[in-house]
């Protein structure tokens, strides 16, 4: 409405580069607000996972479904939330997330089977969470060009403290109040999903902040859509208008054809398959080695702060001049690293051992989500970001839904975690294999233009030395 009373009176919106700053850091704490109720708070519905299975009496992979559920529909919606964000507003997208996310868990205190959590818990609550996290994460792309990454290392560190805090909190929680209360208490939390809605002033782009051009400011209009020169009521032909938004939309999503996105994105799908089973498992695998609830929950905490650590620091470093440049090889060997060290953790099965676990894992879990968004833009451009944000994140969605109960049907199957989180490591480090690759390839063909242009240049100087040589010797 602002916008069409501005240029109803014949105001222009007026052109401004990224802030990096000012109102952008409140675009930060607002994204931050909305990783703490979405992804921690996924995070912790782990710390369910045995109550669900004593109440009910179901075993490993049935139980399973329940997180799967709520990863996989938060990812499967993504672009639902880059659609309401990109044709709306990104504040009416996260508000609305916020009220289904709350609702659902509220229902879901109320549950009378897993079949019921399934939907409640699983299906709502992951589609409110999927209106909220695309779109608050692609506002703080728009807001920030020179020091993104740290940017995004502060906002995606919601995550870590979310689970810090929330882990033994929830525990806390399930033995006073059960596991019902307990999920009534985080429906009240997560309502206030709405209140950080309120904090998101969009920006929108035009063609020139693309390729780091400057945006233009507008605080009813969704983010990452290309500004428009002439306003509908100037549009010189209204009749097509709806032929010009399927183009628009086409437009959107062209950088699909790029084979750098069609690598990147098979590397995100095998990523997906292994992140998230030592967030489902670590807990029960904890308890099954004899360390107690608290102990257990605590872990989980362990790893909240370290996705801290690695989420601010990790995004400080790439954005020094020395790393820039090689951020795609910062995101692979944070991923290569973290598969690693899911391949030892068979091994370690005292609460003493698992705490470097959680140390390292959590550091480099950290590290690379931070970077996601990072990388994405740098292949895409920033315009595109919101669109590519939804497409990365669904393609996480079918790898969460089916992973953690095929690592619990490897628990019933073996009796042990060992297979579990050996298909977590090699997912991970098949993913920063692909990267790698990708990345090499693109560095060869890099070499070879240069050279070529090289060969290119040199005789067309060898022939302007020749022609000139003759008139000095004369």
């Amino acid at each position: 409405m602002v916008h069409a009373a501005a240029m109803a009176h014949g105001k222009k919106i007026p052109a401004v580069p990224p802030p990096d700053g000012g109102w952008g850091w409140m675009i930060v704490a607002g994204c931050f607000m909305v990783t703490v109720c979405t992804r921690a708070v996924t995070r912790c519905i782990s710390i369910f996972f045995v109550e669900f299975q004593i109440h009910f009496g179901r075993d490993y992979s049935g139980t399973a479904w329940i997180h799967s559920l709520v990863d996989c529909t938060t990812m499967l919606c993504a672009p639902l939330g880059s659609f309401i964000g990109n044709r709306l507003s990104c504040r009416i997208a996260v508000i609305l997330g916020g009220f289904l996310s709350s609702i659902g868990l509220v229902l879901s205190s109320f549950a009378t089977s897993l079949e019921y959590l399934y939907l409640s818990l699983g299906v709502l609550t992951g589609v409110g969470f999927a209106l909220c996290y695309t779109p608050a994460i692609a506002m703080v792309g728009s807001y920030f060009c020179q020091r993104k990454a740290l940017a995004y290392g502060i906002a995606m560190s919601g995550s870590g403290i979310g689970t810090f805090i929330l882990a033994p909190v929830v525990q806390l929680l399930i033995e006073h109040y059960s596991w019902r209360g307990a999920l009534l208490i985080l429906g009240g939390v997560v309502s206030n999903l709405c209140v950080c809605g309120a904090l998101l002033r969009p920006i929108r782009l035009t063609d020139e902040e693309e390729s780091g051009g400057p945006p233009l400011l507008d605080s009813e209009r969704g983010y990452g859509v290309k500004a428009q020169a002439t306003s509908a009521s100037e549009d010189p032909l209204p009749v097509d208008r709806k032929g010009r938004r399927c183009l628009q939309s086409m437009q959107d999503y062209r950088f699909l054809l790029m084979p750098d996105f069609v690598m990147l994105a098979v590397s995100f799908v095998f990523l997906a398959s292994g992140c998230s089973l030592p967030f489902v498992y670590l807990v029960p695998y904890a308890l099954d080695v004899g360390v107690c609830p608290h102990q257990a929950a605590f872990l989980m905490s362990i790893l909240g702060v370290i996705d801290i650590v690695g989420n601010i620091t990790f995004g400080w470093l790439v954005d020094q001049r020395y790393l820039k440049k090689y951020r795609n090889i910062c995101y692979t060997i944070a991923v290569g690293l973290e598969g690693l060290c899911c391949l030892f953790i068979p091994l370690l099965r005292t609460f003493t051992l698992l705490v470097p676990f959680s140390v390292l894992y959590g550091y480099f879990d950290g590290a690379y989500v931070a970077l996601i968004p990072v990388v994405t833009s740098d292949i895409v451009g920033t315009a595109n970001l919101s669109s590519a944000l939804g497409i990365v994140y669904f393609l996480h969605a079918i790898p969460y839904l089916l992973s953690p109960p095929i690592g619990g049907w490897l628990v019933d199957t073996t009796g042990t975690y060992t297979a579990t989180f050996f298909l977590s490591g090699f997912a991970l480090i098949s993913s920063s294999l692909v990267i790698s690759t990708v990345t090499g390839i693109r560095h060869c063909r890099t070499i070879q233009k240069h050279r070529q242009n090289s060969k290119d240049t040199d005789p067309k100087q060898e022939t302007y030395q020749t022609s000139i040589q003759p008139q000095v010797k004369r």
